[in-house]
């Protein structure tokens, strides 16, 4: 390949540092794609001959087939994909597999092959995160009227529903699918034809290669195409953010299926037991996804760092770019399918959710709501009066609900048995009407709103 100029052969370890076919072979549909379209180019713009084009068109499908049914031989002596494709080529087709490399360098052409690769897995992990916010928007809807507490610092606040803490994670999923979205956006510029770094002298139309990969317009900088790597970092902190969000899912998963808590029970399909203790029923799917956060955060992290000192154009350095991203954006794919799974497979237990709800004086905030209301005292008063309220339940070891009237009329005077109708955990959450707000009836309707939107974009 680039033999000419040397005269002896690389040391050994040279060559181990060097190869990068263990990792940029998944990268074979890309590769053989981005050769087609710039063969056929080639041969358009009479750079080579239609017959010589029409020889590696088909010695490249060949080649496909070959790698898709398991029967190509990867050499690691050939370094990475682009060489190995062009030596099997030129086994089946001759010397004219040789007029394929003609005004392209590997530099542009992996720059090509990786963001075609990336896009390609932008567009199946959007299609999985669809599949996410459909399962649970389903699941929203059923439990639109269950009710559960919410937590702040991870203490009882406010009865919420367990259908709008659920949709929730549907507004996440949706600004992952939008960051995504801008990332796969920035980076449908084709480099091909960018060549090592200056361009070529030869008469190409980039457009047309571009236009044949799907590229919504060729790079415009030579320099720029084969040493960006921007398209990578945008999609990993895309998966980064989105890993954060499964992972406090699934955080909340571990939590609610402790028997301490036992908000929500998940079948055997998505737990394990263990092999001492015959009782336990292990959470490890959420667990899993928990722990797979920090591949995708440290895959970002590894990737600025690569990048932060890199001069133009293209360095060997940037061959570092792909490994840890494919493990990422292949964790990634899993955790979205063991998240939708669980969600799909999650039995919320109403009863008890609905108990907590009602402990932890939850819906004090209603009753110092209802003070300002009712009897037009300012907020910080009532909420001084409701503290009041709450601290002579808790001495008492009952409920708002329970504290009798005259107790709550020693504190304020002005409260009346009207009171009553605001301390209940069903009417609290049946109060919270405003846009966004977790009233059953908003549950239904944003839910139904979501399933409505994501069965057009299906």
């Amino acid at each position: 390949m680039w033999g000419g100029r040397f005269g002896a052969s690389p040391d050994a370890v040279m060559a181990d540092i060097n190869i990068s076919i263990d990792v940029d072979r998944k990268l074979y549909r890309q590769d053989i794609a981005a050769s087609k379209a710039h063969a056929a180019m080639l041969g358009k713009q009479g750079i080579i001959s239609p017959q010589d084009a029409k020889q590696i068109n088909h010695g490249l499908d060949t080649i496909l087939s070959e790698i898709e049914s398991g029967k190509f031989r990867f050499k690691r002596a050939l370094e990475d994909i682009h060489m190995n494709v062009e030596a099997r080529l030129a086994e089946l087709i001759g010397p004219a597999a040789g007029r394929l490399h003609t005004a392209r360098s590997r530099n542009d052409q992996v720059a090509t092959d990786f963001r075609l690769w990336i896009r390609d897995t932008i567009d199946e992990i959007d299609a999985q995160l669809a599949t996410y916010q459909r399962a649970l928007a389903e699941k929203a809807l059923a439990n639109a009227a269950t009710i559960m507490p919410g937590f702040t610092h991870l203490q009882t606040a406010q009865p919420v529903t367990f259908g709008h803490h659920l949709l929730a994670y549907v507004e996440m999923a949706a600004r992952d699918r939008g960051r995504f979205a801008d990332a796969r956006r920035r980076l449908n510029e084709s480099p091909l034809g960018a060549a090592a770094l200056a361009g070529t002298s030869f008469p190409l139309d980039r457009a047309l290669s571009a236009m044949a990969l799907g590229f919504d317009r060729p790079a415009a900088n030579s320099l720029d195409a084969v040493s960006d790597r921007d398209f990578v970092l945008e999609t990993l902190a895309a998966a980064a953010i989105t890993s954060v969000h499964l992972s406090r899912f699934a955080e909340e998963i571990v939590l609610w299926t402790s028997p301490l808590v036992g908000f929500v029970r998940l079948s055997d399909n998505f737990t394990t037991g263990s092999s001492i203790m015959p009782q336990k029923r292990n959470p490890d799917a959420a667990e899993l996804v928990r722990a797979k956060t920090g591949g995708a955060i440290g895959a970002l992290n590894a990737l600025l760092i690569v990048m932060k000192g890199l001069p133009l154009a293209y360095q060997k350095d940037m061959q570092e770019d792909k490994d840890g991203a494919m493990q990422a954006l292949s964790a990634l794919s899993l955790c979205l399918a063991a998240m939708t799974g669980m969600v799909a497979d999650m039995q919320p237990d109403a009863e008890r959710m609905k108990a907590a709800a009602g402990a932890g004086y939850s819906t004090a905030t209603d009753l110092a709501d209802w003070l300002v209301r009712i009897h037009k005292i300012p907020f910080r008063e009532a909420h001084h009066i409701t503290g009041r309220i709450v601290a002579a339940a808790e001495k008492a070891g009952v409920s708002l609900e329970q504290l009798p009237l005259v107790d709550m009329q020693r504190i304020e005077p002005r409260i009346t048995k009207d009171v009553s109708g605001v301390l209940s955990v069903e009417r609290s959450v049946a109060s919270r009407k405003t846009y966004g707000g977790t009233a059953p009836a908003n549950v239904t309707r944003e839910a139904k709103k979501w399933l409505k939107r994501l069965g057009k974009t299906a």
